[in-house]
């Protein structure tokens, strides 16, 4: 080629790789462009990896047909080891001489020009060309153009990782911003944190995406989130604070990196794995200032490993995503202050006005009554007053419920354990339980017979929703001289149910119904169970407080 024509083609070549953006495509021009130059049969582009070894291999001149006779590209023995211990120009006239060998099937090459890739001071890879046609050999002028390429590589490959690394950032600032829209719009943290997981995923291209969250008693992280390959096995796994990545992110708060999962002893998650599980990163997602979590990304087996800037980009995100979680849970915090305020002021007003002026109505009807002559409207008026003090009952019942809803769950008294059971057998129902409670339930009642009671309602809960196939579900709970507790459903009944506790099979006898007996018995109390005139059944535990009367309890065998 004339030397003006080769000088345009090196300007031409040059340009269009500064104008590229994408890191593919200006290696694979850049090896085209030298071959065309330097009139070479083959030419090929190494990237260096971990190890001093080559990551990546673009050869240029090859048919993927013979490329796929050859075998697997090189890893950088030979003369293209070399090449990268010493990175500095290399010119061979006879490629045999430094080579070990080539594969069967190798087409023969004997000239060789080699020049390293330089960005930023750091060796990228190297450019090579082999076999120059017509027999001749490489000389200093190919030498000098093919150093001059891949000086623009250097430049050009630089110029496409900072496009590419400032628009996945664009990427990832997006994603966070459909993250905190999502918080402001009320969905549910779970819901938020499959999004992390899902953007997470698609932004750093992992193959696996597991949120992992600490459990304060045991030290141990669940994954409360997976989204990717095995998610299904993934979700729920629970890995040691000690000895995983992911507990090894959230302990020390930095980032944890594997380069092979099949090989990490902190593989935890994935041993049972039936994919081949390669490259993975763990980093810490604080929620609040107390434990943290981790968020756990992973690649299929020999895929790249996580760079320092694609670990950089996650535990960014991971922050923010933190960030903005926490925030949304001290939102979430400040409505329910708010809630519990408007609470505490309904239960007031209700005891400073309704129920007033329904005790007011109650006594003036009461005075009333005496001077009635016919025995049958004094009698229509008594069951009024009785109405009323039912009423009453009612809404202070309704009062303690408002006040004991607004009670911080640490610590909580039994009134609030009660509302704790009766709120989870919901769920087993498919209905809310109406609830009940009259009395000094927190502060007369003790923790003994506390410790019996809340079994007993959870017993009794459990089995109506199993066999009773009720649509309605009373509970009360009255502290007096005794302690009594009532739950009534309007189930199959004793006639047609199960057994006599509206529930209970037929051989419970020595199991549920036996248990409720025995923990009264224990308390000096016993168990009484009712067919309401409504249908149904109704399961009576009547206990006395300390200083009560303490009447013969049954024994655990149903023979008291």
């Amino acid at each position: 080629m004339p030397s003006h024509r080769r000088t345009c083609t090196l300007l031409d070549a040059v340009l269009s790789a500064g104008g590229e953006l994408g890191v593919d495509q200006v290696l694979r021009h850049i090896v085209e462009t030298a071959v065309v130059l330097a009139d070479a049969e083959y030419g090929a582009l190494g990237v260096i990896g971990d190890a001093q070894r080559l990551s990546r291999f673009l050869p240029v001149g090859l048919s993927e047909e013979l490329a796929a006779r050859i075998g697997p590209l090189p890893a950088g023995h030979g003369v293209l080891g070399e090449l990268i211990r010493h990175p500095r120009p290399l010119r061979l006239t006879d490629l045999k001489e430094g080579s070990g060998g080539f594969p069967a099937h190798h087409p023969p090459m004997r000239t060789f020009l080699g020049a390293p890739v330089r960005v930023r001071e750091e060796v990228f890879g190297n450019l090579y060309l082999t076999e120059k046609r017509g027999g001749a050999r490489f000389d200093a002028d190919d030498e000098a153009m093919l150093s001059m390429l891949a000086a623009a590589a250097g430049v050009a490959i630089d110029n496409a990782r900072l496009y590419h690394e400032s628009r996945r950032r664009e990427q990832w600032l997006e994603a966070l911003g459909e993250i905190t829209r999502s918080l402001l719009s009320g969905a549910a943290t779970r819901e938020v944190l499959g999004l992390i997981a899902r953007r997470s995923g698609d932004l750093a291209v992992a193959d696996s995406v597991v949120v992992f969250l600490p459990d304060a008693s045991t030290g141990e992280l669940t994954a409360v989130v997976a989204e990717g390959v095995d998610a299904e096995r993934l979700d729920g796994t629970v890995v040691p604070g000690d000895g995983s990545l992911a507990g090894l992110a959230a302990r020390t708060g930095e980032p944890a990196v594997t380069a092979d999962l099949r090989t990490d002893p902190r593989s935890y998650a994935l041993r049972e794995r039936d994919r081949a599980a390669g490259p993975a990163v763990a980093v810490p997602l604080l929620l609040d200032a107390r434990a943290g979590g981790a968020l756990w990304l992973s690649r299929a087996a020999g895929r790249q490993h996580f760079s320092d800037g694609e670990v950089e980009l996650i535990s960014g995100f991971a922050e923010q995503a933190a960030l903005a979680l926490e925030l949304d849970r001290r939102r979430r915090a400040a409505e329910q202050v708010d809630a519990l305020r408007e609470r505490d002021r309904i239960a007031r007003d209700l005891h400073d006005l309704a129920i007033q002026r329904l005790f007011a109505a109650g006594m003036t009807l009461q005075s009333a009554e005496r001077l009635i002559e016919r025995p049958e409207a004094a009698a229509r008026v008594g069951r009024a007053v009785d109405d009323l003090d039912e009423t009453i009952k009612i809404i202070r019942s309704t009062i303690f419920g408002l006040r004991t809803a607004a009670e911080p769950r640490d610590g909580a008294g039994l009134r609030r354990r009660v509302l704790d059971v009766v709120e989870s057998a919901g769920q087993a129902l498919g209905f809310a339980p109406s609830l009940r409670m009259e009395g000094p339930v927190d502060t007369d009642v003790p923790a003994t017979t506390a410790g019996q009671l809340l079994p007993v309602l959870t017993e009794a809960l459990s089995n109506t929703a199993r066999h009773a196939r009720a649509r309605r579900v009373d509970v009360a709970l009255t502290v007096a001289d005794d302690v009594v507790l009532t739950v009534t459903d309007d189930g199959v009944g004793l006639d047609r149910g199960p057994a006599a506790n509206g529930g209970c099979p037929p051989d419970a006898g020595e199991g549920g119904l036996a248990n409720i007996r025995w923990r009264a018995g224990q308390l000096g109390g016993r168990l009484r169970l009712e067919a309401p005139p409504g249908g149904g059944t109704r399961l009576v535990w009547h206990v006395p407080l300390p200083n009560g009367t303490r009447p013969k309890g049954d024994r655990p065998d149903g023979n008291g």
